[in-house]
């Protein structure tokens, strides 16, 4: 299980599932480039502001959801460990099998309890993300006018690229313009996607991650 706290640093870095970005290139782009819209947003000033008062606002809830990840793992690594030194001594499958859904279910229940307490930090990031998303395609035809780029690719599609053809920081300059700062305090009727009008692909918050279930083969 993820700590939140650990989130909101990859987040403020990478959020989400982001590369490393490159500074513009001075030479005109023309023809083909390469943009992570995902890294367009996380390196926006808005998003960054906006991770930064989340952190401080859900302190409380993000110190506490650490605070029992630690707990929780604390509990479980004895049972990993019985349950690995059973494995290599060939302990019967009904007994392993038992084990596993044991660890499993606290896994889940721990993963559930830290989702509860990082539920409002999580709401709150989600809902700054969108609102810079919104502006995301506006940013994106912008910076490909100005570079003069008739086809626009994604990093994993290409096999190759120069540092020169990638335009993901010119988006987040487009960005930053159009969405200098963004509101961390949802409405009460908010739900993710209600306000996306044609917007790019999301770049979602990381969720807590459960894991891996113990195999209880040979």
């Amino acid at each position: 299980m993820k700590t939140f706290k650990m989130m909101m640093l990859a987040a403020a870095a990478a959020i989400p599932g982001t590369v490393a970005l490159v500074a513009p290139a001075a030479a005109q782009v023309s023809g083909i480039a390469i943009a992570d819209p995902n890294g367009a947003v996380a390196n926006s000033n808005a998003w960054k502001a906006a991770a930064a008062q989340i952190q401080t606002t859900y302190k409380t809830q993000i110190d506490q959801a650490e605070a029992r990840r630690q707990a929780i793992a604390a509990e479980l690594q004895p049972l990993y460990t019985k349950f690995e030194a059973d494995q290599r001594a060939n302990v019967a499958e009904a007994t392993l099998r038992t084990q596993a859904t044991a660890i499993q279910q606290k896994e889940e229940a721990g993963n559930q309890e830290i989702g509860r307490l990082t539920a409002p930090a999580q709401r709150a990031q989600a809902y700054a993300i969108e609102q810079i998303q919104n502006q995301l395609n506006t940013a994106v035809q912008a910076a490909v006018t100005r570079k003069n780029v008739s086809l626009l690719l994604r990093p994993d599609a290409a096999m190759f690229a120069q540092p020169a053809v990638n335009i993901t920081a010119d988006i987040t300059t487009e960005l930053n313009r159009l969405v200098p700062s963004v509101q961390t305090n949802p409405p009460a009727n908010w739900q993710p996607g209600q306000q996306q009008a044609g917007a790019a692909p999301a770049a979602t918050a990381p969720a807590p991650t459960t894991p891996a279930r113990p195999s209880t083969g040979r």
